[in-house]
């Protein structure tokens, strides 16, 4: 398509980097953790559970971590972690409720 030498160069550098984010992406592997504890369910309508699951392979096997789960699970169950440095927020267990 048309254009100035600028814009050419600058759709050659979005592509250029869009591109990167894909291999890299693609390089990384998913990777299977153990369900070992379900700590509580959460979200607005307590459609999420929180767990603590054990990593069975990657850089990061045999760390426990938090992570919230969408659908149904229990103890013994395989998820299967697209990434595993990031941890679920802590659930607070004493809430108090405001009465009005």
């Amino acid at each position: 398509m048309g254009g100035t030498k600028k814009q050419q160069g600058k759709e050659q550098q979005v592509n250029a980097s869009k591109g990167a984010t894909i291999e890299r992406l693609s390089k990384e592997e998913a990777v299977n953790a153990l369900v070992e504890e379900i700590i509580a369910r959460t979200g607005a309508r307590g459609e999420v559970t929180q767990v603590n699951c054990k990593i069975l392979a990657g850089r990061n096997e045999g760390k426990l971590i938090r992570r919230n789960v969408k659908g149904p699970v229990k103890v013994g169950d395989l998820l299967t972690l697209r990434e595993t440095e990031i941890e679920a927020r802590r659930i607070r267990e004493n809430r108090k409720l405001r009465s009005t």
